[in-house]
């Protein structure tokens, strides 16, 4: 594990499979002429419907995989510092991992919230069970981090997890009927910018390693 956590080849694929989940779904979208990602998340490239759905859940279990293995260097990582911090940190990456990346691959969504099956029920429960655990994944990096006398990683997770929240709140918001004339109900752009925060940490600790 020691090589593995040191090893800037982990680090570079890491920074690489964050890259591509948001360039994995820009470029499938362009083989899907009823996708909009704006207002449509990304887990419909997955439907039954969609013409790259072999791609793009093969990419979700992938992507659940190799977080599985980050979330257990991040343990290890951390644990010389605070190893119940560590134990949490890696337990939320793992449930995002299980949840929005392995199941959500194995089990597809419809194009429509309105075409409801059991294999779409797994995917919206598994993937919103991750989503919300890693949601607090940048707060508990940061207190790893302020613990190690590292203010900047620790502050950069705090700033990750406020924006995270502030997004995730508004992706939720963006299917309410009341929200339907306003920018809330791009439900796609804040799926991603959601994302985006979250994974701030593993962006932060990769440019790192890789740098060293």
């Amino acid at each position: 594990m020691c090589k593995i956590a040191n090893s800037k080849f982990f680090w570079g694929l890491l920074l690489f499979t964050v890259i591509g989940e948001f360039l994995v779904p820009f470029v499938l979208s362009k083989f899907y002429d009823s996708y909009n990602s704006k207002l449509q998340v990304m887990s419909v490239l997955g439907s039954s419907q969609s013409p790259v759905r072999i791609f793009y859940n093969a990419w979700l279990i992938w992507l659940g995989i190799f977080l599985s293995m980050t979330a257990i260097v991040f343990w290890y990582n951390g644990k010389s510092i605070s190893n119940v911090l560590a134990i949490v940190s890696m337990v939320l990456i793992l449930i995002f991992a299980i949840g929005a990346g392995i199941l959500a691959g194995l089990f597809s969504v419809n194009e429509t919230k309105e075409m409801l099956t059991i294999s779409s029920k797994i995917h919206g429960f598994a993937a919103a069970i991750g989503f919300m655990a890693l949601l607090f994944f940048p707060l508990i990096n940061s207190l790893i981090e302020f613990k190690n006398d590292n203010s900047i990683a620790g502050i950069v997770g705090i700033l990750s997890f406020v924006f995270a929240f502030a997004f995730f709140v508004l992706f939720i918001m963006g299917d309410k009927p009341e929200f339907k004339n306003t920018i809330v109900v791009y439900e796609g752009i804040w799926e991603r910018l959601t994302l985006a925060a979250m994974y701030v940490p593993f962006v932060y600790q990769s440019i790192k390693h890789l740098l060293k």
